[in-house]
Formats: C-alpha cells, structure tokens, sequence
C-alpha cells in the first residue's frame, strides 16, 4: 500500500523533535512536516479550552499541507485535546501519553516518578490511566520553568540544574526505581537528569513507542511512502536559531507564522 504524503508532526515547540528524531529512525524514507508552535510554548500552563484552540490551528496548517497522519508530539496536546481533533477531523491521530504502564509493570519498589507539565498531570486523561494502578505509587512533579528554559536555548544552564535538583531529589528521597519523563521536551534533558539520579533508576520517555505505532498505523490502514524522495521540513512561529541548534542544522526550518 502507498501513500506518499508526509507525516505531519506538531508540538508546543521544539520538544516534540525527540518523537520526530524516533519517527524519523524507524521510517527513514517517510516525508516528515513538523510545526513547532514556540510562540505559545508552553501549553502546560493554559486551560484546555486554549489548548483545544491552538490544537486545531496547528492540525488545520498541517492538513493545509496535505498530511496522511498527525502525530500530536505533546503530552499536554494529547491529553487535553485530542479526543476533540479525532471527532473533528478526518484523518488519523496518534497522541503521546506518558509511558505510566511500562514503569509500573517494571518497577521493583512500586513506586515511580511522573515528571510533566501542569496541563499533563491535571488532565482527565492522565488520571483515568493512572487510576488503573492503585497498587502503584505514583509521584508526580510538575516541571514548572524547564520546557522555557529548553527553548530559550539554556538546556545546560545553572538554572536548569538547579530546577532538576529540586524536582528530583524527592522523587530520589521517596525511593522510585522508574522516572517517567511525560513532556516531549524532556529527552533533551536525559544528561543532565542521569547525572543526578543514582544508576538503578530508570528513565522512560514515550518516543520509541509512538514511532512503533506510527509505523503500524501506516502498515495497516494509510500506506508508505514509495518515492524517491523523504524531505523533512521544520516550520516555527518564532526565531528557528534554537531549532537548528537542536537538529544539527541538518534540515530545512523555515519561520512562518501560523
């Protein structure tokens, strides 16, 4: 089955490029379209009637550009809007959700970190799922001030590791063995955090497990792209500099606004 169409791909910003870079892996000759809303980064501290709104808009520009599939690389998107994209639009949606269910079955001491955004941790969707482990501590912190600082461009700041340090320090404290990690701009953030957690704790983040489902949704329904070509094209709202600082400078960023 073919399908040459790209993959659209859209977050609050920069983050969601962790689950473009997995997508972009395992499907090396799809065509890729990524929309970073930086302007409006972070949705985490927004209400879900605004984050429905920017959804939509973002979806709609993405659509504009013909894609097959819409990957909502944004845990607070997906949690709070994403039952209102499906029932809108006519196209397939895969959501990222924090990787709760693989920490929990793998955790030794039944108690696991959840580090994400407000606007994750207070959704209707993250409780339902974290109500079906109630054998389960399950920690939650807010990670106020990292996905700002991440695009800004001071991933290795000293504010950066301040703010870790007192997010994970309690998790350390109350004894997780799993850290999940339920923001899409959290993988840039992996050294620094392994720097502070002790060796037998592990991190989780969702990146591997949406590009698995991206690829069995195109194998079953939409179809692969069997062309020559697999262009990959980044658009931003906002100066692309630390755009292309996280891609290498590898790929086309255009700014637009949207």
């Amino acid at each position: 089955m073919e399908n040459n169409e790209a993959i659209g791909i859209f977050d609050s910003g920069i983050g969601g490029t962790s689950i473009w870079s997995a997508i972009h892996e395992l499907l090396p000759n799809e065509k890729t379209i990524y929309l970073a809303d930086s302007k409006n980064a972070p949705y985490g501290q927004k209400t879900k009637e605004e984050i429905i709104v920017l959804s939509m808009k973002n979806t709609e520009f993405l659509l504009n550009m013909n894609c097959k599939l819409i990957v909502v690389a944004c845990n607070t998107a997906t949690t709070n809007a994403i039952q209102e994209l499906r029932a809108k639009y006519d196209v397939p949606f895969i959501g990222i959700e924090p990787a709760i269910k693989p920490a929990v079955l793998h955790s030794k001491t039944q108690i696991i970190g959840v580090l994400a955004t407000q606007g994750t941790l207070s959704s209707t969707l993250f409780n339902k799922t974290t109500e079906k482990y109630q054998d389960t501590k399950i920690i939650e912190q807010v990670g106020n001030g990292l996905v700002q600082l991440i695009e800004s461009g001071q991933i290795n700041s000293p504010e950066m590791t301040q703010l870790l340090n007192s997010y994970l320090k309690p998790m350390i404290e109350a004894n997780i063995d799993y850290l999940v990690l339920g923001c899409s701009h959290y993988p840039y953030l992996i050294p620094q955090i392994k720097a502070i957690l002790p060796n037998h704790i592990q991190i989780i983040d969702s990146g591997e497990a949406v590009a698995k489902q991206t690829q069995k949704l195109l194998s079953e329904t939409i179809g692969f792209n069997s062309s020559t070509t697999s262009e990959t094209v980044f658009y931003t709202n906002t100066d692309s500099s630390v755009l292309k600082q996280i891609l290498g400078n590898k790929y086309k960023v255009q700014e637009k606004e949207f």
